[in-house]
């Protein structure tokens, strides 16, 4: 669980906030706003995870640019043709229109990882348990099941290599097949066997023979207050401010910037703002000792 100042705040504002910004990210396809969006989640990312946010940031440039580049051989629509490939019309509406999409799909990969690092499952559990237990049961062990089969998988693949049986030290491909199947064979029976071990241990635990209590560890302060009514107040203003409209096929047109693009930056810079600020206090701080 990270522990930067914006995760310290209350889950509803960290829901709230994530809400915000991959519903921006998925709405407008504003090129600044993209911009905005890719830069602050990037920066809030690195923040989290330091240098293995840097290497996830890498390898997911050369898919960006694919993603931009391969579009305009599927999207011949527009009336700028810069060239011909294969007999077919590469256009410049359709290269913007393809640098969008990859806008998009690293703003989504961003969010969603400071999402997973930010909102953990107790914080989802606390926020919805009571009001939807068993949906929001099912979500958090959904959401758990990923990581830990990639956790399962790996220690079952560092076991089978210490005995000389990993991946590497087959040589044909029916052979690496065969492995995998193993490896496969053995992550289903471990899942299947936890989750009998689960059910047996929720069903001796008395769950859903009453209705269930929760202990509340999470309170709305003060701070948290403000930073809700900021939230809101920001986010109704990029939707009330317009320019936030953009087209690139078959013509290209994108409206132009209004004051709702400095709420927006605003908006999504919170985090990195909270972080940033806190880490200058603590500096400052140590210095005076």
């Amino acid at each position: 669980m990270c522990r930067d100042a914006f995760s310290r705040y209350h889950p509803l504002v960290n829901l709230l906030f994530f809400l915000g910004a991959i519903g921006f990210g998925v709405v407008i396809q504003h090129p600044m706003y993209m911009l905005a969006g890719c830069i602050a989640g990037g920066v809030y990312y690195v923040l989290l995870h330091r240098k293995n946010g840097l290497k996830v940031i890498a390898g997911m440039l050369p898919m960006a640019i694919i993603i931009a580049g391969v579009n305009p051989l599927f999207n011949t629509y527009g009336a700028r043709v810069l060239f011909y490939v294969f007999g077919r019309p590469y256009t410049l509406e359709a290269l913007f229109y393809g640098m969008v999409i990859a806008g998009m799909f690293i703003s989504m990969m961003l969010w969603f990882g400071c999402y997973n690092a930010v909102l953990t499952s107790d914080k989802f559990t606390s926020l919805f348990g009571n009001l939807i237990p068993a949906i929001s049961l099912l979500l958090v062990m959904i959401l758990r099941m990923i990581p830990n089969f990639i956790r399962k998988t790996q220690q079952i693949s560092g076991c089978r290599r210490s005995i000389g049986k990993g991946v590497s030290e087959q040589n044909t491909n029916k052979e690496k097949l065969l492995d995998g199947m193993t490896i496969l064979s053995a992550l289903t029976d471990w899942a299947l066997e936890g989750s009998v071990v689960t059910g047996d241990s929720m069903r001796a635990r008395g769950y859903g023979c009453a209705k269930r209590t929760s202990f509340q560890i999470y309170h709305m302060s003060l701070r948290d207050w403000v930073l809700t009514i900021m939230i809101i107040v920001l986010f109704l203003s990029v939707i009330l401010a317009g320019g936030t409209a953009a087209t690139f096929t078959p013509e290209m047109s994108i409206a132009s910037l209004t004051w709702g693009f400095g709420a927006y930056c605003i908006f999504v810079s919170i985090p990195v703002v909270l972080h940033l600020a806190e880490e200058l206090q603590w500096r400052y701080l140590i210095s005076r000792i």
